[in-house]
């Protein structure tokens, strides 16, 4: 398999619209890795993971054909994860020639934010009944999109809705991506997670240096996922680590966040940044 790191962002950018903070001042000035858009990632390119208002910005800097594609997984409905007013442009009169129908998988808020971004009125003349299907999902209930075998896990991020993180298996390779979520899963998600083996593990680092109780993690609890990962034999060796979702807030730049994944094992992510994994066995 193949992952793609669209964006790499939490909800404000990096730097962030309004922000005049030290990390954002190095950030504007760096250039490079150091500028991150809200967080998206394609698979194989196949499967896209979540919609942020930079889809657009991210479709034209890495040549993606979306028109092609089939499958939306969506993680939960805040704005940088999805903003679905965009899928409007699936329909001919706007986008001609894509390929099929769209399938965009989400909880219940997702689907509401769907609906209700696209049957406004000056939309109804333009219905996306032939381009653009919502599927609700639920926690557990496994569904296969194009061979992928796809399970989602509920998060700890907003008590709001039912956020979820994804599973996500084929021909014996499997991943995990984590964003956006706290360390507080329930029961059922740790056993859920604790079932497989992981080729892929792509955790949320919003926090950075700091923590917080829940909601999105930093890098010590990263280090602690990992761990627990390890010692229910999820991962070995091989498993490639990736932590992603990376806010200013977490006062540390780019250079400082690779400097600690090198030290741990693991990767940081950047915009554009693609990483290639496989089954042990493979």
């Amino acid at each position: 398999m193949e992952l793609q790191y669209l964006g790499t962002a939490a909800a404000e950018g990096w730097p962030a619209l309004f922000c005049s903070c030290d990390i954002c001042k190095r950030a504007r000035r760096t250039g490079g890795k150091e500028l991150r858009t809200r967080t998206q990632a394609l698979l194989d390119e196949t499967i896209l993971i979540d919609f942020p208002p930079d889809t657009y910005t991210h479709a034209l800097q890495y040549t993606l054909q979306l028109g092609k594609l089939r499958h939306l997984l969506v993680t939960h409905s805040h704005m940088d994860h999805f903003f679905p007013v965009e899928l409007i442009h699936r329909h001919e009169h706007f986008g001609h020639g894509a390929q099929g129908m769209l399938h965009v998988y989400g909880n219940e808020a997702v689907e509401k934010a769907f609906y209700d971004a696209v049957l406004i009125d000056r939309f109804r003349v333009h219905p996306l009944d032939d381009a653009v299907r919502f599927v609700t999902v639920k926690p557990f209930e496994d569904f296969m999109a194009d061979g992928y075998h796809i399970i989602p896990v509920p998060a700890d991020h907003d008590p709001r809705e039912v956020c979820l993180i994804y599973i996500i298996e084929k021909d014996g390779t499997c991943m995990l991506y984590g964003h956006d979520t706290g360390m507080n899963l329930s029961k059922e998600a740790w056993e859920c997670i604790f079932s497989h083996s992981y080729d892929l593990v792509s955790l949320d680092a919003t926090m950075g240096t700091k923590q917080i109780n829940g909601y999105h993690m930093g890098l010590a609890d990263d280090l602690a996922f990992v761990k627990l990962l390890e010692e229910h034999g999820c991962v070995g060796q091989h498993t490639v680590k990736v932590i992603n979702h990376f806010s200013h807030n977490g006062e540390m730049s780019h250079e400082q966040l690779d400097a600690f994944a090198k030290e741990h094992g693991m990767l940081a992510a950047y915009d554009g940044m693609k990483v290639r994994f496989e089954n042990e066995q493979s």
